[in-house]
């Protein structure tokens, strides 16, 4: 659904016309793109068209910063009849951006390094609000009689304690199959890229850190239920309810459905044989890939969890190994188990599960005789099937992407390692070669779960990249991210909620947002499938009207519709399996302004380990004492930075001293246009302007500095009007490719405007000076670092001037030690 939020959208909407009158679009990834990635934007047409050059224009500025012919053509795809793929990688500029490419126009979209920056833990939103038993969403419990033991030919019937785990998707249905693989899936992602993950949640899902990762709060959430899940050895449970759940849409604690034992849902014994309470059998072989994905979750949450919770910790180490022995016990696949509808997760390969388990307790022990286990059942299936495949039932080569190989690779001498990275190899050019021939560049095929399948695609081309250093597959990975993002022939990003603002799923096939109006922000959806599958599933309607329905095609469907729950229902693992990628892309890019201290999200004060400080001086309405400082700087050899409004700009007695200013090397900066109030000053965390109006205002004052010379480049620190702000601002200040700073607290230097008529508030320039060269003192770091604010000018009722004892201040910390220097 098209749910331009932002400004930078809005704007675009006036000169891109109606959606039902367009005939050609610019898809991008709607994140934005990480400066040195592979960046590349694809029209789609329905019509006549021939797209040979394009630029890219900076939103702020308005001015073409690259033209490229870098245009590739590509036959007809899905809804368009020609596509061309746009490649800006060579343009690594920070900032917000639109193409233009004749008349068309695309959305704007940010480069920047830090736009992947909590999106891992984005994710873990919907995780939560998964969550069964206590659900910290809701603030309410559900669930909390199951279950009774079905299928076990000794305890039918038995009351077991098995509440806890996630929902798997839109029902409230529990399975081991996807539930150890999401469990396994966060573990593997926080091991890889630690960094990535904050702490803002406890255990119970609730807000506030408890000293522990949220995502290991998460995967320890299926860790305890997987440990209900397998009591003993021997004693393997792999499912909770069955499709008899699907009686309408209610909140999970809300359910009443009845299986025959009052609030009691049915908890499905591992039999190792065929396995269905009505009509509809599974076909189920063995108990090994149930038993082999708890055996290798155990393992690595022992691993990671040991720590925080060392007890817990020995006692599923030790399942892992049980469920591993017992896996060989009864080779074959354990599979779902339907009642009503011939609907389950068709699983039918379990050497991947076995393959990983045994590299995964490899890891944790190093026993040599687990990693030969762990060759031996990797080389039997060197590629996930649905690689090499252009269809698949349901979860049929579950899970999707297998981790083995990355393991054994890691842990085999330089043969076994070079073999397994070929295998990688193998699934990866499958995918290449079914999608090099089309614009999107995609071979992932469109079977229900396709975005599970794209996450999966993703990760093994992340894993191959850095276990080989190929770079065959990269551009292939930024088409797969990017249509994740937006894309994509329907232009959303696959993902509720994010980014915030964008074209994002509004409508999933959820009770909470169907019936209730809760958001379920973090939830990856199904995905487009096939139109084919898609005309035969049962029970689709189309409820609120199909706003794609430009979109749609012969080859695939997409609806963001709540009655599609064939493309439009968010699944618990792939949310889960998609941590490690988009931990793995914040991980690789650094903070730039490592040491700093920031607040709110402006910088606040620069490295505090060098004795250096940075003169900012402001300027509005008055400039008496332009003149002197400019003077009092040259004669000291000290630079500062001025940053005007753009009244202060335009206004043609100030024009010499700028253009002084400029000339001597002092930092030339925006201040706002016409110096609006953000936030109100008794309640910052609101906003007195609008993201429009910030913006438009934003603008005009860099037109102003642009009379000057002054480039967005030449200009990346934005200080805002009043040093009044909210993390709002800083935000949108970041998507324009600036950085918020503001002043270092501890002195008065700021009150250098005050009034004698404002009374108390008043600060003389003694005062002013003794809180600078006291603060100096006092603390232990100095003014090390420092951003020292002061006014250019001051209404003529101050006639005590701070500014006329510039001189002596300098002196005076050129004496304690200090240097003065620009913000870099």
């Amino acid at each position: 659904m098209v749910k331009y939020f932002h400004l930078a959208l809005t704007v675009f909407l006036a000169s891109i016309g109606s959606l039902f009158s367009q005939q050609s679009w610019i898809r991008i990834n709607q994140l934005g793109y990480t400066p040195q990635s592979i960046k590349v934007a694809v029209v789609g047409c329905q019509e006549d068209r021939e797209v040979t050059s394009f630029e890219v224009v900076d939103l702020l500025t308005e001015a073409t910063v690259f033209r490229s012919k870098q245009v590739t053509t590509f036959p007809a795809y899905a809804c368009f009849n020609k596509i061309f793929r746009l490649n800006f990688s060579g343009f690594e500029e920070e900032g917000t951006f639109y193409i233009r490419a004749g008349a068309l126009q695309s959305p704007p979209f940010r480069i920047a390094q830090d736009i992947y920056d909590g999106a891992a833990d984005f994710l873990l939103n919907y995780m939560r609000q998964q969550r069964c038993g206590y659900n910290p969403y809701l603030r309410d419990s559900c669930h909390t009689q199951d279950g009774f033991i079905v299928d076990h030919p000794e305890l039918e019937g038995q009351h077991i304690d098995v509440t806890g785990g996630w929902h798997d998707a839109s029902d409230y249905l529990q399975y081991v199959t996807t539930s150890a693989n999401a469990t396994y899936q966060m573990l593997f992602a926080y091991q890889q890229n630690p960094q990535a993950f904050g702490d803002y949640y406890d255990a119970a899902g609730l807000p506030g850190p408890n000293g522990i990762p949220d995502i290991l709060d998460e995967a320890k959430w299926g860790l305890d239920w997987l440990d209900k899940m397998n009591p003993s050895y021997g004693m393997l449970f792999n499912q909770i309810a069955d499709d008899r759940d699907h009686l309408g849409f209610r909140l999970p604690t809300l359910d009443s459905v009845d299986y025959g034992k009052g609030l009691e849902r049915p908890v499905y014994f591992v039999t190792g044989q065929p396995q269905g309470l009505a009509k509809y059998k599974n076909r189920t072989t063995g108990v090994s890939s149930t038993a082999a994905k708890y055996a290798s979750a155990f393992a690595l949450g022992a691993e990671l969890l040991k720590d925080h919770y060392p007890q817990f910790c020995e006692r599923i180490f030790a399942k892992a190994l049980e469920t591993y022995a017992f896996a060989k016990t009864d080779l074959g696949v354990c599979q779902t188990a339907s009642n009503r509808a011939p609907y389950f997760y068709e699983e039918d390969n379990y050497i991947d599960d076995m393959e990983l388990a045994a590299a995964q307790l490899f890891r944790h022990s190093n026993d040599p005789a687990l990693l030969k286990e762990a060759i031996y059942w990797g080389q039997l299936e060197p590629a996930t099937p649905w690689m090499i495949t252009d269809t698949a039932r349901h979860y049929q080569w579950y899970p999707f992407v297998n981790l083995g190989h990355y393991l054994v690779a890691q842990s085999a001498d330089s043969l076994g390692r070079a073999q397994f990275i070929s295998f990688l190899k193998q699934g990866l050019e499958a995918i290449y070669q079914r999608g090099k021939a089309n614009g999107f560049l995609r071979g992932v095929p469109y079977i229900w779960c396709s975005n599970n399948l794209v996450a999966a695609a993703l990760t093994q081309a992340r894993l191959y990249h850095q276990l080989s250093g190929d770079g065959r597959y990269l551009e292939m990975e930024a088409a797969l991210r990017d249509w994740l993002f937006g894309c994509n022939p329907w232009g959303t990003s696959m993902i509720v909620g994010f980014p915030e603002g964008a074209d994002t799923p509004v409508d999933p096939h959820s009770a909470f947002t169907a019936v209730y109006g809760y958001p379920i922000d973090g939830g990856l959806a199904d995905g487009p499938i096939y139109t084919s599958t898609f005309n035969r599933l049962i029970g689709l309607k189309i409820v609120n009207g199909d706003e794609y329905a430009p979109f749609q095609s012969d080859l695939c469907v997409y609806h963001d519709d709540w009655g599609d729950y064939s493309t439009n229902e968010p699944t618990m693992d792939g949310t889960a399996s998609l941590t490690f990628y988009l931990s793995a892309m914040e991980e690789e890019w650094p903070n730039t302004y490592t040491g700093f201290t920031f607040y709110e999200g402006a910088i606040i004060r620069a490295d505090t380990t060098a004795k250096t400080i940075h003169l900012v001086f402001t300027g509005g309405e008055y400039n008496d004492g332009g003149k002197y400082i400019r003077q009092v700087l040259n004669e000291q050899r000290v630079p500062a930075h001025f940053f005007f409004t753009g009244d202060f700009y335009r206004q043609p007695d100030n024009q010499s001293l700028i253009r002084g200013l400029k000339a001597d090397g002092h930092y030339l900066g925006a201040h706002s246009d016409q110096h609006l109030l953000y936030a109100p000053w008794d309640n910052r965390d609101s906003l007195l302007v609008t993201k429009q109006q910030f913006i438009a205002d934003l603008q005009a004052n860099y037109r102003e500095m642009a009379r000057f010379g002054v480039q967005k480049q030449d200009a990346p620190f934005f200080l805002p009007p009043y040093e009044w702000y909210n993390p709002t601002i800083s935000q949108w200040t970041k998507e324009l490719g600036l950085q918020l700073i503001n002043f270092s607290p501890g002195t008065r230097s700021n009150a250098d405007y005050t009034t004698p008529d404002m009374g108390v508030r008043y600060r003389s320039s003694e005062e002013i000076m003794d809180s600078i060269l006291s603060y100096e003192m006092a603390g232990e770091s100095g003014l090390n670092g420092f951003i020292l604010l002061l006014h250019i000018g001051a209404h003529p009722d101050r006639t005590d001037h701070f500014y006329s004892r510039l001189e002596e201040l300098i002196r005076e910390l050129k004496k304690r030690g200090y240097g003065f220097g620009l913000m870099e």
